[in-house]
């Protein structure tokens, strides 16, 4: 578990506290050796030391106390994550009184201005007897910053409000020595406390959450049985692994070939007749519809056979729609007349195709041209 401060932190953060420095002068050193994330840990490391009685020295423990307050004072007390603390101390009557009504002035409002001002010896001097004996009671404390509701404290859950604190006192009386100086004994127990924060988390000693295992209901008749059909796994054989791709290899590249120029008759021969042998080549032959116009213009007998084997396709409208929308050419109208004596090629498809014929032929300026191609279509 990862402790609250380290050896440097914990010497930083008692280094604040000096029994001649003002509150104010000490909750801003406090501020400038804590900042961010850290401040709020060093604020749960003060907690820590404030509740046990013998860690901090009298003078200290009311410096820790301003700082707890300073370190949350331009949020709302109700928003002070260290409020209900302060309560539980000023209402603690095991306390030092002084510390009791050091407290209840931090959470007054407004906050007396000499407080602040005071040293922690000045403001034990200056407490009037009259005010410790006029303490108000844990009750009156909590009802005064609405921390008697359920909900004063929410995301904490009971098991975190009883937890109890992790520190317990030595029974050894030898501990520390006492024959020592008084500078070496203030050493040994800066060390102490340097070692416990470097240990102990932020978090107390909680009541374990005690989650029995809920019993079975008794079974009745009328219950619905729960069925466990026995189902036989059989292994499927994938039929595909380990095939032989020579093939599909061999077409996509004659079919990449005859996309960028004319093939020879052996070669268009050969792939005429993988597509008459295996018609599933078509398939993956890697023509789109896109690429239709190169193949028709360059190898026209191999362009008809793809577009017949891919009859049984859901995308030949694809096909059929790009065929229709190119540049005519004498390849173009051989590709489509094959079609039409071949198969029923849709109606829409042949009255748009002599649509587009027909206009083409009369923007050709070239009158061979465009008697040559008027008698194809004818």
């Amino acid at each position: 578990m990862r402790g609250l401060l380290n050896l440097q932190q914990t010497a930083s953060l008692l280094s604040v506290f000096a029994e001649d420095r003002p509150f104010e002068e000490t909750g801003q050193l406090f501020s400038r050796n804590f900042k961010g994330a850290s401040k709020f840990t060093a604020c749960c490391a003060l907690t820590v030391l404030v509740q046990d009685p013998v860690m901090l020295k009298p003078l200290q423990r009311l410096a820790a106390l301003y700082v707890l307050y300073d370190a949350y004072k331009s949020d709302p007390v109700a928003s002070n994550p260290f409020t209900a603390f302060l309560v539980e101390v000023a209402a603690n009557k095991k306390l030092d009184p002084v510390e009791r009504v050091l407290v209840l002035r931090l959470l007054s409002n407004p906050l007396p201005p000499d407080v602040p001002r005071s040293s922690a010896h000045e403001f034990r001097q200056t407490v009037d007897p009259a005010a410790i004996n006029t303490l108000p009671s844990k009750e009156t404390l909590q009802r005064t910053f609405n921390l008697d509701r359920p909900n004063a404290r929410p995301g904490t859950s009971c098991f975190k409000q009883a937890a109890v604190l992790p520190v317990l006192p030595d029974p050894d009386p030898y501990s520390i020595d006492n024959q020592s100086s008084p500078e070496e004994q203030e050493s040994q127990r800066e060390a102490a406390i340097g070692s416990l924060l470097e240990k102990i988390g932020p978090r107390g000693l909680e009541a374990p959450y005690a989650r029995p295992v809920p019993p079975l209901l008794p079974i009745s008749d009328s219950e619905l049985q729960w069925l466990n059909p026995e189902i036989p796994q059989k292994p499927l054989w994938d039929s595909t692994t380990c095939a032989d791709t020579s093939r599909i290899s061999a077409i996509r590249e004659a079919i990449q070939r005859a996309l960028k120029g004319p093939l020879v008759p052996a070669q268009q021969q050969q792939v005429l007749t993988e597509l008459e042998e295996d018609p599933k080549l078509v398939y993956h032959c890697g023509l789109t519809p896109k690429r239709l116009p190169d193949l028709v213009e360059n190898n026209p007998l191999i362009a008809i056979e793809v577009l017949l084997k891919l009859m049984g396709s859901e995308h030949i409208n694809e096909y059929f729609e790009v065929l229709v929308n190119m540049e005519m050419s004498l390849h173009s109208m051989e590709v489509v007349n094959r079609l039409t004596t071949a198969v029923d090629l849709p109606v829409e498809f042949v009255h748009l195709y002599i649509s587009n014929c027909i206009s083409s032929c009369e923007n050709i300026k070239d009158k061979y041209m465009q008697n040559r191609l008027v008698g194809m279509d004818e």
